[in-house]
């Protein structure tokens, strides 16, 4: 019943699985992407019930069900594939971000928020992976080499403050909003860029040399990256102001826009850079400049389409992961009963509250002494809030794991099973109870 998403585009040249097989995955699939709107929208009342909470639940019955009718075969319609998450979905939630941020907020509170993004990811980073190191043998994960221990640092650094923003009103708290909004796209990119980093590095020789290579490497794409997006945006700007494209079309003027975004993420990506940033730095540029220069119905158009692309795309991550939390097959061969993972996932949660502790409360107490009287404070707070609603871990460390301890969404490979469905726990656990928590 599943169908793998990169067979849709092997269809034509004949290596495909069979049309009708297809057609009734992705018939269902859509189904449940229309199931998940209606009753995100019927359950609005409830603060705590969203589109992605409604997704998650709904993706972990649709597992249940596919599960019972297969006879525990399979508990998905999609093999879900790395390389579609980063190149179709993540592309328009992050460009998106940047586009409808508040940029007089993101830009007033810019250096706590790289502050948060970039040195506390990392400082969370070194925690974790020291962590792991220290506690995941007296677990009997399996064998994990430096290398893993560092990716695993990485995977389980990227928050996911998506759907702490839906429970937090931008009006009612624009500087909480605006450090958890920024520090979470900041974070992702940081996360990924560490992570391609790892992967670039000859961790059999490592020393002083091989670190000083890796923050080099690291500072190099996060720079270039920024610069890049910036730089697209720009460059929007100035095409869609010379050529005035409404003179024929104002629907060149949306193409244009779309596809010069898409560009700046595919262009980051086949320079080795951090996609993440670069759409997301493309996205404040063009909601600054592109935005002004084009009509009023562009206005309009540009803003819903790329809300409703972001919108669906978040909602398709939530749905995977609750039926993928289900595959039986990670799991028989995780380990004979669930208490290894779980136990892993127990480990895993307490090194990322202790990692974060470790640079929300000190960096917090840092910028408040850099701040002057005019500008507020953080407050604790505004702290424990930063803290808790970063614990929260999603789509980034589902893909990042899947891409470090699968092959085209499977693994034989016990350790790395172990990974996966401890990450799927921890993921879905951080998810449910810090929602319900942040809005009791």
């Amino acid at each position: 019943m599943a169908l793998d998403l990169g067979a849709l585009a092997l269809k034509y040249t004949g290596l495909a699985v069979s049309d009708h097989d297809s057609i009734v995955a992705i018939n269902i699939f859509i189904a449940l992407l229309c199931g998940c709107i209606v009753f995100g929208h019927l359950l609005e009342g409830n603060r705590w019930v969203n589109e992605s909470t409604t997704a998650l639940v709904l993706g972990l019955i649709t597992g249940g069900v596919i599960l019972i009718c297969t006879k525990g075969v399979n508990s998905r319609i999609l093999i879900f594939s790395e390389d579609i998450f980063f190149i179709y979905l993540l592309p328009p939630i992050i460009f998106n971000a940047g586009f409808q941020v508040k940029k007089k907020q993101f830009f007033r509170n810019f250096a706590t928020i790289i502050l948060f993004g970039a040195a506390g990811t990392l400082i969370s980073f070194v925690i974790i992976t020291f962590g792991a190191m220290g506690l995941f043998s007296k677990l009997d994960v399996g064998p994990l080499e430096l290398g893993d221990y560092l990716a695993i640092g990485a995977i389980f650094s990227a928050t996911d403050s998506v759907c702490t923003l839906q429970v937090l009103n931008q009006d009612e708290a624009p500087l909480l909003y605006s450090l958890v909004f920024g520090e979470g796209v900041v974070n992702d990119a940081t996360s990924v860029v560490l992570f391609n980093a790892i992967q670039n590095i000859d961790i059999n020789h490592f020393d002083v040399f091989v670190l000083l290579q890796f923050i080099g490497k690291f500072l190099y794409l996060f720079f270039t990256s920024t610069v890049l997006g910036v730089a697209a945006g720009l460059l929007s700007a100035y095409i869609i102001k010379k050529l005035c494209f409404a003179r024929h079309s104002t629907d060149r003027e949306v193409a244009i826009m779309i596809l010069m975004a898409y560009l700046s993420y595919m262009l980051s990506m086949l320079l080795d850079l951090s996609g993440i940033l670069t759409v997301f730095f493309c996205g404040i540029v063009m909601s600054h400049y592109t935005w002004h220069n084009v009509t009023e119905s562009s206005r309009v158009t540009t803003k819903h389409t790329f809300a409703t692309l972001s919108f669906i795309a978040e909602i398709f991550l939530f749905l995977y992961v609750g039926m993928d939390a289900l595959d039986i097959d990670k799991w028989k061969l995780a380990s004979s009963s669930p208490k290894k993972p779980i136990a892993l996932s127990a480990v895993i949660l307490g090194l990322v509250m202790v990692g974060r502790a470790a640079f929300v409360f000190p960096l917090s107490f840092l910028s408040n002494l850099s701040k002057k009287e005019s500008h507020p404070k953080i407050s604790f707070n505004q702290q424990v809030i930063i803290w808790w609603a970063g614990l929260m871990r999603g789509a980034v460390s589902i893909a990042l794991a899947y891409n470090k301890f699968t092959t085209s969404g499977h693994t034989a490979v016990r350790v790395n099973a172990v990974m996966i469905t401890s990450t799927i726990i921890v993921v879905l656990f951080s998810t449910m109870v810090r929602l319900l928590y942040l809005t009791a």
